[in-house]
């Protein structure tokens, strides 16, 4: 007798396993023809696809701005760096401190720019430094709103020459943000039914998605006159911060049935 091949009484296990494992070939093979037969089919054949509208919407919160941004600077020219930069100096140390006394952290005060020009006079077609000048630019934060108009009155009276403009903006806007989108997305909605009720057809389901949004922040003009400027200037105006709108905008795919 052939001692390679198991003993069918005694190896049952064997014989279970050995079953099963052909069983598993023959429904692979049957999967695989069924699979090849199927793309055969769908040769030349248009894909199906789902039948959508994409529909455009917007929506917008209104609130007050928390933060006002403010960029002052001081410019001053001469014939001599040292002396410029020692000018200079004294007035932007006497700035801060002002500004931190009027409650603005030092967190919030930042030096955007500090530059050392020189000044050229054309004569007989040379060209010959006359000069030097010096300029720093400061950026300020300013959260208590209160405070702004005497931020900038004593900022003007300490020797400052330049306001570059202020910036209103929402220091945290996610929460309204987050309900814009929310208007956004029922505009949306309501535009694909009132579309879809005059094509005749149902809204079914969102398929796509996606969102754009406004920058929170709208600039102010205010500009300090360099005249009179050197020996203190007078109180500032009030600058009304008015409102910010948060917009939210959205596009979205829906499927139609």
């Amino acid at each position: 007798m052939n001692n390679f091949w198991p003993n069918w009484k005694e190896e049952r296990w064997f014989a279970f396993w050995l079953s099963l494992l052909l069983i598993g070939l023959g429904v692979f093979s049957l999967v695989k023809a069924w699979n090849a037969v199927s793309e055969h089919d769908q040769i030349g054949r248009v894909p199906l696809s789902r039948d959508t509208i994409t529909i455009d919407g917007e929506g917008k919160v209104t609130g007050k701005p928390t933060l006002a941004q403010v960029d002052v600077g001081l410019y001053l020219d001469g014939k001599d760096v040292p002396d410029l930069q020692n000018q200079n100096s004294q007035k932007v140390n006497a700035i801060l401190a002002a500004m931190k006394q009027l409650g603005i952290a030092e967190a919030d005060i930042q030096t955007s720019n500090y530059t050392i020009s020189p000044k050229f006079e054309y004569k007989d077609g040379a060209q010959n430094v006359i000069g030097y000048s010096v300029s720093q630019s400061i950026t300020l934060k300013v959260r208590d709103l209160s405070k702004l108009s005497a931020v900038l009155a004593k900022a003007g009276q300490l020797g400052t020459n330049q306001v570059n403009g202020v910036t209103f903006t929402i220091d945290d806007p996610r929460e309204m943000r987050q309900e814009a989108r929310k208007k956004a997305l029922e505009d949306a909605r309501g535009k694909a039914d009132e579309l879809a009720k005059a094509l005749g057809v149902q809204v079914a389901r969102v398929v796509t998605f996606s969102e754009g949004s406004a920058p929170v922040g709208q600039p102010v003009p205010y500009l300090y006159r360099a005249e009179g400027m050197g020996g203190g200037g007078g109180a500032a105006p009030e600058i009304a911060p008015g409102a910010l709108d948060v917009i939210s905008r959205v596009s979205v795919t829906f499927e139609i049935r």
